[in-house]
């Protein structure tokens, strides 16, 4: 049968980041790719416990529930949101299937095909395949190590007019940069001003590797809600890097009207997300000690980060650089500028290692000498491995290049 595809189906784009990973399954291939936590860290037996009090509750835990989410575990968010400096109640917040499906519905209600959205270069890629699906026309906002430059920013929003700034400001996907806090208060003060709401996703910001007081990085959320007047940030993280993926429960916080209205395209998608998830989610935060276990991966992380740069710094490659990330999962790799990437990678799959070529994580004119490394779920006795193995695959490409 031949399928009449909708116009947006015909916009839809398959992960890069998934498919790299299906070529690593089932080989002996160390992948540096997915966006993967360390399953070591994951708390097992925490989680588990959890699941069994509440299957030993009553049957309700089987049952439908609010689409908007579980009231209690919806107000245990809010109150460590609030101790964020994001100050909310939980009528302003929305559980969602992972932060994914947060964006997602934003888009959905926010844009229009045609409509003009602002984001950084690179970006998170699956945005990029959402802000498609929805056929938005996408423009790259100058930045640099520090966020969103100031200037081309209003350049940008006077020339567009767009309805969506969307960011990763803390612990950046793909190159885990951090906004300084100036950057901060100038990119929320010049989207109040323009009247363009901000998408802040934030899946990375609790994975910070400085631990003394005050290092939290303000989000733009906290900035926005210092602002007399409604609220310009919708703000959205999850519980996937700092509990387990697989429970899929994410959120998303903004004005109560834009909640509300994010709410009945939820329920027209999937009625609401995984009961028994959030509800053993729920059980599980009354008793297990997150703070202390969310210190304990960002260590962990720390230390696997810290043997990367390590690694890679003492193979000395010509044009090679990278920064030391402060926080997340990932670190961004720039190698001479005569090296694609993408044709990089079958040599690295052959010599048995696996990484994300840059060129994915940009809608327009692609850095292709750039890659994304995970530095998290690799044990770090096979990291040195991994970096003897990529170092081979570029010795490799190096020499076709010479014939």
């Amino acid at each position: 049968m031949n399928i009449n595809y909708s116009t947006a189906a015909k916009h839809l784009g398959s992960s890069a980041v998934r498919e790299i990973l299906k070529l690593t399954q089932g080989k002996d291939i160390i992948s540096l790719a997915g966006g993967l936590p360390g399953e070591d860290l994951f708390p097992l037996e925490a989680v588990r416990e959890a699941y069994t009090r509440v299957l030993s509750s009553d049957n309700t835990v089987l049952q439908y529930g609010l689409t908007e989410g579980y009231d209690p575990l919806r107000d245990k968010i809010a109150g460590r949101l609030s101790a964020q400096g994001i100050p909310v109640s939980s009528s302003e917040i929305v559980l969602t299937t992972g932060s994914q499906q947060a964006i997602d519905l934003l888009c959905k209600i926010i844009l229009d095909p045609g409509d003009a959205v602002l984001v950084e270069a690179p970006t998170y890629l699956a945005a990029l395949q959402v802000l498609s699906s929805y056929r938005a026309d996408v423009h790259t906002v100058t930045s640099d190590e520090d966020g969103m430059l100031p200037d081309d920013l209003e350049d940008k929003l006077r020339r567009y007019r767009p309805k969506l700034l969307y960011a990763v400001p803390t612990f950046s996907n793909p190159t885990g940069a951090t906004w300084s806090e100036e950057r901060r208060i100038k990119t929320v003060e010049l989207c109040r001003r323009y009247g363009v709401l901000i998408l802040e996703d934030n899946p990375y910001g609790e994975i910070t590797f400085d631990e003394s007081e005050g290092a939290y990085p303000l989000s733009l959320a906290a900035i926005d809600r210092s602002y007399n007047g409604g609220y310009c940030v919708v703000y959205t993280g999850t519980f996937s890097k700092i509990v387990a993926p697989a429970l899929r429960t994410g959120w998303i916080v903004g004005d109560p009207e834009l909640i509300r209205t994010l709410a009945k395209a939820k329920q027209a998608a999937d009625l609401h997300s995984s009961t028994i998830d959030q509800r053993a989610l729920d059980e599980l935060l009354q008793g297990f000690d997150i703070g202390n276990h969310i210190r304990l991966i960002s260590r962990e992380y720390h230390t696997r980060m810290k043997l990367l740069s390590t690694e890679l710094s003492s193979r000395g490659w010509e044009g090679a650089h990278f920064r030391e990330p402060q926080g997340g999962m990932f670190l961004w790799l720039t190698l001479s500028q005569d090296i694609n990437a993408a044709e990089l990678l079958p040599l690295a799959v052959d010599k048995g290692v696996a990484f994300v070529p840059g060129e994915v994580f940009y809608p327009a004119q692609p850095m292709r000498n750039t890659m994304r490394l995970n530095f998290t779920h690799t044990p770090p006795q096979l990291v040195p491995l991994a970096v003897q193995r990529l170092e081979e695959a570029l010795i490799m490409y190096q020499q076709r290049l010479l014939i």
